[in-house]
């Protein structure tokens, strides 16, 4: 079955770097899209990042320059840098999956179907 493990969250200050990672297994992840996505309580998810199987890249206005979306098809793993951290990154970011998908990800919650459990990251001010 799909799994998705996330990792790499914690607490920093302003102006630190985070680097997250999301484990997969149970598809052929070369040819999936996968996102980063964001949820802070009370409100909508938020599509942080995507990239499709082809290397594309699609990013929230809010963190384009600061953060970059990659991934390593020999290892199966999605990753999340981030750097620049403002407090309103904080949140709990998941990795997400759409397996065996041809061209642009987009970065809607609702069209990606296999979500990982989330590693929470906190910004201090």
């Amino acid at each position: 079955q799909v799994q998705l493990v996330e990792s790499g969250g914690g607490s920093v200050q302003a102006g630190g770097s985070l680097r997250l990672s999301c484990a997969a297994s149970g598809y052929t992840f070369r040819r999936a899209c996968m996102g980063w996505f964001r949820q802070v309580p009370g409100k909508e998810r938020e599509g942080v990042a995507s990239i499709d199987a082809g290397g594309y890249t699609d990013y929230a206005d809010s963190v384009k320059g600061r953060f970059t979306i990659s991934r390593d098809n020999t290892k199966n793993i999605l990753f999340l840098q981030m750097y620049s951290l403002k407090p309103e990154d904080t949140g709990m970011y998941y990795c997400a999956s759409i397996p065996e998908t041809i061209g642009f990800c987009g970065r809607r919650p609702g069209t990606f179907g296999y979500w990982g459990q989330g590693t929470q990251v906190t910004v201090s001010s």
